[in-house]
């Protein structure tokens, strides 16, 4: 298969249109989820009404949702790769992405609920699409790749930390409707330079089954090799760390999220930092340490002391379990 020639900064076009898409898929997800609990929460009397749902009702929802949005990937990516291809998959999440957000800014049960599984849906055919789409754009073995998801996932990290401040902003205090409907429009400019970027994108994301090349065909039927299915085997065994990791880590978007806007002291200066500001400090702090963590792991790799992936995850799910420590520590101060 040949891979796009046009290069910027070292990296084929293609990877700055999905490191674009991807921001901006994630600016409208992270800023929706920033002040989703939250307006599920506060009350339907004051100047900016909620919904005016218990807190146990508030995070029972948010449970489902955030499970959803990463169940549906299963059938998203099984439709790109059985039926349609990555590329126009990535368009259908975005263009139901852009739905979901933009009934969300309806004031109408029916579109709060529609609106929600618009936006499942839709993650579930853009996220795991996309990113498969990165690795396409280099050849197999090419030294890029690695740095190539690094960029992109980068992408991924500035889109989540400007929507919480942004998003977060706006409907906290201006009206949380306006927050979804903001969630929305940066989705559609994610949408809007996809689409001009296509050009950058030939090589990559398209269905197989209609592939003139016979050995791309061929690779839709052939089963795995037995290297494949103990990499398979590895993978299940990641998923019981990985269920670990993202049920507690979803706890930033929802119980956390409350926490921090009842019982943490937000002023600053006499300026009272919104709650969903709160929701940046991730994105930042991965942005900020995850090019030296990176870094830390090339050296030793550098020096015959690579560690393997799962040891790396096992290790991050320690770290994130002390911050949960910390945490019992600072409730019982409250």
């Amino acid at each position: 298969m040949s891979v796009p020639t046009k290069t910027l900064f070292g990296h084929p076009m293609g990877l700055y249109v999905l490191f674009f898409t991807e921001m901006w898929e994630r600016f409208s997800y992270y800023g929706m989820r920033a002040i989703l609990v939250l307006y599920l929460v506060t009350q339907t009397d004051g100047l900016n009404p909620g919904l005016g749902w218990t807190d146990g009702e508030a995070l029972a929802l948010y449970g489902w949702y955030t499970m959803m949005v990463y169940v549906m990937s299963i059938p998203g990516g099984i439709i790109a790769d059985r039926f349609i291809g990555q590329k126009k998959a990535v368009y259908v999440g975005g263009v139901l992405l852009l739905i979901g957000h933009s009934v969300l800014a309806i004031e109408q049960s029916w579109a709060f609920y529609s609106g929600l599984v618009l936006i499942v849906l839709g993650v579930g055919m853009l996220k795991p699409n996309i990113s498969t789409m990165v690795g396409g754009l280099y050849k197999r073995g090419d030294v890029r790749r690695d740095k190539g998801f690094t960029i992109f996932y980068i992408g991924i990290n500035v889109g989540a930390f400007l929507s919480s401040l942004i998003v977060g902003y706006v409907g906290e205090v201006h009206g949380w409707h306006y927050g979804f409907g903001l969630a929305g429009f940066g989705m559609l400019l994610g949408l809007i330079q996809y689409a001009i970027g296509q050009k950058h994108l030939k090589h990559v994301g398209n269905f197989l089954g209609s592939s003139e090349n016979e050995e791309e065909k061929a690779a839709m039927k052939k089963p795995l090799s037995k290297i494949e299915k103990d990499r398979v085997a590895v993978l299940f065994i990641s998923f019981l760390i990985v269920i670990l990791f993202w049920g507690a880590f979803e706890q930033a978007g929802g119980l956390m999220n409350i926490y921090t806007k009842n019982k943490t002291d937000r002023l600053l200066m006499g300026f009272e930092v919104p709650a969903t500001w709160f929701q940046s400090l991730n994105a930042l702090f991965i942005v900020i340490f995850g090019t030296v963590v990176a870094g830390f792991w090339a050296k030793r790799k550098l020096s015959g002391k690579e560690a393997s992936s799962l040891f790396k995850m096992i290790l991050g799910l320690i770290i994130m379990g002390t911050g949960f420590f910390f945490m019992t520590g600072a409730v019982a101060q409250y």
